[in-house]
């Protein structure tokens, strides 16, 4: 006879296990201790075998029964039901492992392993940290464009296109990994490219016309403010590196007696090593600098502690302190000016110029062509920028 919910609901405990027939193989069993247990007996090829299909009432009557039913499907198709109940046990531990964020805490293990620039590392975290509430805990394999699209709708609706934008890349990143470790099969960010609102483009500022670059220059070489800063900004114009390479160099990278600065891969952009000929002006301002701060591991530490760099904010903010705008000049800003100056004086190579800016292509030959054959017209460079700052700097 098959069972009822209130025939079930009635079973008492008694010294030794019960079991209790509801057709087909499948039967409860009733414990000493109370407990209600749903098991299915079947034979599969010779031998007779048993499964746990779970515990009454959490598998009801009517749950049990389709499980047996199922059951019965998979013996006539010749599969095993309890071979069948361990792959889909290990199925679901290999879903619950390669969630959206543990997939994600792997690739940033990843990059961390890599030597990716901290701030690197910090900004992805953060991206990644915004959509794991929607996707976390998603088996990587089983999100969808849809999924992801909602999830960057969500910051776009707020007006922050440009996080939406890198979101999207960041999450693609994920998906390129999961896939490259076999945890998902497809990247559905891809066909969203298109779907979000484009960021309008704001440029860092920078002086490209060479008598307002003179203007600025001559209130970078008479700021009246800490005299780290002052030098930091008269290398910055220069040398012209990015300002997280001149922030946080430290001493050793310097050879004054060689006149070089070699910048370790770590903090380039490139992440590969960037020497740079340092002019003799150069080398004598690093030399003022060490009499101000030589004792220390940074070239420039901040202004209340040597434990940390001087951040890009003291900088732009002593440029506002000189008269100039946010709109007018920036510490990156140099760069631009260098790079354009530079060009439009028609005496350097482009490669020569990309070469000491540390804008190098994938190319090895191209990348090892920058180092070698380009050093001395880089040299040569140097000198000749310092110069071109001097008369700028003069004429009014």
């Amino acid at each position: 006879m098959p069972l009822s919910d209130t025939q079930i609901r009635g079973l008492r405990p008694r010294p030794s296990p019960q079991k209790f027939s509801d057709g087909g193989g499948l039967h409860i069993l009733v414990s000493p201790q109370g407990s209600k247990l749903w098991r299915l007996s079947y034979r599969f090829g010779a031998k007779q075998k048993t499964i746990a299909l779970g515990p009454y009432p959490v598998v009801t009557l009517a749950e049990a029964r389709l499980k047996r039913d199922e059951a019965k499907r998979l013996l006539r198709n010749g599969t095993d039901p309890s071979h069948h109940a361990k792959i889909e046990k290990i199925r679901a531990q290999i879903a619950t492992a390669t969630t959206f964020g543990a997939v994600a805490d792997a690739f940033l293990s990843k990059v961390e392993r890599e030597g990716k620039a901290p701030a690197t590392l910090t900004k992805k975290r953060w991206l990644i940290d915004l959509v794991r509430p929607d996707l976390g805990d998603r088996p990587i394999a089983d999100i969808s464009a849809i999924e992801v699209l909602a999830t960057l709708r969500t910051v776009e609706a707020k007006g922050n296109y440009e996080t939406a934008r890198r979101m999207r890349a960041t999450v693609s990143q994920v998906f390129r990994y999961a896939i490259a470790t076999s945890a998902a099969s497809n990247d559905p960010t891809f066909g969203l490219r298109g779907a979000l609102i484009s960021p309008t483009v704001t440029h860092r500022a920078a002086v490209t016309d060479a008598k307002a670059f003179g203007g600025l220059l001559r209130a970078v070489w008479h700021y009246p403010g800490a005299e780290t800063t002052r030098i930091a900004l008269q290398l910055m114009a220069l040398l012209y590196p990015r300002p997280g390479e001149l922030r946080l160099a430290e001493w050793h990278e310097f050879d004054l007696e060689k006149a070089t600065w070699t910048i370790p891969a770590r903090r380039t952009k490139m992440r590969r090593e960037h020497r740079k000929p340092l002019p003799t002006a150069a080398v004598s301002l690093l030399r003022e600098l060490h009499a101000l701060t030589g004792r220390g591991l940074l070239a420039f530490p901040a202004v209340h502690t040597t434990r940390r760099p001087l951040s890009e904010n003291t900088m732009n903010a002593a440029l506002r302190r000189a008269g100039i705008t946010k709109d007018e000049a920036t510490s990156h800003g140099f760069r631009a000016t260098a790079s354009t100056l530079l060009n439009e004086s028609g005496l350097w190579l482009a490669d020569a110029i990309e070469a000491e800016l540390g804008h190098v292509g994938a190319d090895e030959v191209r990348k090892a062509y920058h180092r070698a054959i380009y050093w001395d017209e880089r040299v040569r460079m140097a000198e000749w920028w310092v110069a071109e700052i001097t008369r700028l700097r003069s004429e009014n």
